[in-house]
């Protein structure tokens, strides 16, 4: 993908230079102007929005692909944060919701409607990301791959959610604890936020040297009843679980309704999710807050900040926030 350097380089001019042949926003002599625009045809450059502005980012890309095993109205909070925190900067958001990786990437960069991006659903080692870096335009993802160098990422520090959960069932007596993760295909792709709540989890666990198991689990009654039979079955001794799986939730507990265990009597139960769910479950979860809206906002801002010049962290991890409520108790000793 030619980029405005590309564009400098040919042309003998600075890229400054080239974006104020494009915009017009200060006077360049007519030979400086036609070389310029001579280096663009001969390249095939295809200005963005921002260039042609020569400003921050008018209208930003929110690249948010709907793939198999992505909870759907989680994802719609971060896209309505998104869209509602760019038009307070008075920002236009083009939603890109197919799964199209590095070759949709690069269709909607391509264009020059788009002048900045947001990532979502971002694994560990994207496929997306050596595009990205080649861009000539702001980008921020929300989620945090393994090699992150030269890349602005925002999102819940996933890991330290996954430990903060454990922490409370250690803190309250329970020896025994598993986790009951994203629908396995998130766990094939290698998602980010997935693969870290398994890692925080898991050092936890070890850490007060519990029992532990972690699960996949489908988003559906039969497979939420399936893997609580098998829990009970491999770890008799069960009495603490995190839950990192929104739309399997309330499946979970009725499951374990079904085998006769009370949450919190018998088994307590913590999750990560947004907070509106965690308070509407059929018993109100103890649970670590995934934050959408603060996130999405945080994405949006730190877009508008690095055309304008101002200092942008490449990294923000949001610290995660328990909040205790009707599903955790005191481990009952037996």
């Amino acid at each position: 993908m030619v980029k405005i350097t590309d564009v400098a380089r040919h042309a003998g001019v600075s890229p400054s230079t080239v974006s104020y042949a494009l915009s017009g926003k200060r006077p360049i002599s007519e030979e400086t102007r036609r070389r310029v625009h001579d280096s663009i045809r001969a390249l095939g450059y295809r200005p963005h929005a921002r260039a042609l502005a020569g400003g921050e980012p008018d209208v930003i890309a929110l690249v948010l692909p709907l793939r198999a095993g992505v909870h759907v109205p989680v994802a719609m909070q971060f896209a309505v944060s998104v869209v509602t925190t760019a038009r307070a900067y008075g920002r236009d958001v083009l939603v890109v919701t197919r799964d199209e990786g590095a070759d949709g990437l690069r269709r909607v960069a391509g264009t020059a409607l788009v002048d900045g991006l947001i990532l979502m659903d971002v694994q560990l080692h994207d496929p997306r990301l050596p595009l990205l870096r080649a861009l000539d335009r702001p980008a921020v993802l929300i989620g945090l791959p393994a090699d992150h160098a030269g890349l602005t990422c925002v999102d819940l520090d996933f890991g330290a959610a996954a430990e903060t959960c454990v922490d409370h069932l250690a803190e309250l007596g329970h020896r025994v604890v598993a986790l009951v993760g994203s629908p396995p295909e998130v766990y094939v792709r290698r998602t980010a936020f997935a693969q870290r709540v398994v890692q925080g989890f898991t050092a936890a666990a070890d850490r007060h040297g519990l029992v532990s198991a972690v699960h996949p689990c489908e988003p559906t009654p039969a497979a939420a009843l399936r893997l609580a039979e098998r829990l009970l079955r491999e770890h008799p001794a069960l009495t603490g679980l995190v839950v990192h799986n929104e739309a399997a939730l309330n499946p979970l507990l009725d499951a374990f309704g079904r085998l006769g265990l009370r949450v919190p009597g018998d088994l307590s139960v913590t999750a990560i999710c947004p907070p509106g769910l965690a308070e509407s479950a059929r018993v109100p979860l103890t649970s670590v807050t995934l934050p959408a809206a603060e996130i999405a906002g945080r994405a949006v801002e730190l877009l508008l900040r690095e055309p304008a010049g101002d200092p942008v962290p490449a990294t923000t991890l949001l610290p995660p926030a328990l909040t205790v409520r009707g599903s955790t108790a005191r481990r009952t000793a037996l």
